[in-house]
């Protein structure tokens, strides 16, 4: 039998946001998918999706990362503890990069959806780091 395998950047992205906001067990509970653009299209560089959010008693108390959709892969950026996601994205065995901006950046790319646990992974990691 074989199964196919989802590439699709925006089904990725759709499916990263189902697993960080309908989990509500462990960190995951503190987190929520905010300023949603449900018209985003895949673009080579990569369109804006959504914004993953630490919550704290009911509202928003920081931005963890931004979400990127391209036509094959999602982008997670993390402004914050930019090694944390780094060392986490590597031990899930995720493709990881730093960006040099300002401020800079850790890239994590989810190139299947079979890669969407392991990006929540390294949410978590970053939660457990910035309480």
């Amino acid at each position: 039998m074989v199964e196919d395998r989802i590439t699709d950047g925006r089904r990725i992205a759709q499916l990263l946001a189902s697993e960080l906001d309908g989990r509500e067990d462990g960190e995951l509970d503190a987190v929520a998918v905010t300023n949603v653009d449900r018209d985003v299209e895949p673009s080579a560089d990569g369109a804006r999706a959504y914004d993953v959010t630490r919550v704290r008693d009911g509202s928003e108390s920081g931005r963890l990362a931004r979400v990127f959709v391209h036509e094959d892969r999602v982008r997670l950026e993390f402004e914050i503890e930019q090694e944390i996601a780094a060392e986490a994205g590597e031990a899930v065995e995720l493709r990881v990069r730093p960006k040099a901006s300002d401020p800079p950046r850790t890239l994590v790319f989810v190139e299947s959806a079979a890669a969407v646990k392991r990006a929540t992974d390294v949410v978590q990691a970053v939660l457990q780091e910035r309480p």
